[in-house]
């Protein structure tokens, strides 16, 4: 497993000379794999399970070592067709999900009083006293 993730994009962002930016990349612990999350800001189309194929196929062969499962892929599209989706997948051999995701113009209750106000976060980073 790599030190960190940003080592792990670098390490993927080139593929026989060209470069390649995977959105999301994550190591599951306990299933033992690298993640890949593609986001699309539009509707599914059945390209993107070529473009997600290729990147589990990459991060595959130049990252992952004989211990790890091999990697799962997640498109997360703004909307999708189930029956276009299920197309699409139907001949694939790679663990592929497709799913829809939703935007949210608030934060849940039980999140905010877990993660800091916009002014804890502009007082962090302007230097300024967090206890003021």
């Amino acid at each position: 497993m790599p030190d960190s993730l940003s080592s792990v994009a670098r390490c993927i962002s080139e593929v026989g000379g060209d470069d390649f930016f995977i959105d999301l990349l994550f190591y599951h612990l306990k299933l033992r794999c690298y993640v890949v999350v593609e986001l699309k800001a539009g509707a599914f189309k059945p390209e993107h399970t070529g473009q997600l194929s290729f990147y589990l196929s990459a991060v595959d062969s130049q990252m992952k070592s004989e211990q790890d499962s091999p990697t799962i892929g997640l498109l997360l599209c703004k909307t999708q067709n189930r029956v276009v989706a299920e197309y699409a997948l139907r001949d694939t051999n790679k663990p592929i999900g497709v799913a829809e995701y939703q935007l949210v113009e608030a934060l849940p209750a039980e999140l905010q009083t877990c993660l800091p106000s916009i002014e804890q976060i502009e007082r962090e980073l302007s230097g300024g006293d967090s206890s003021e």
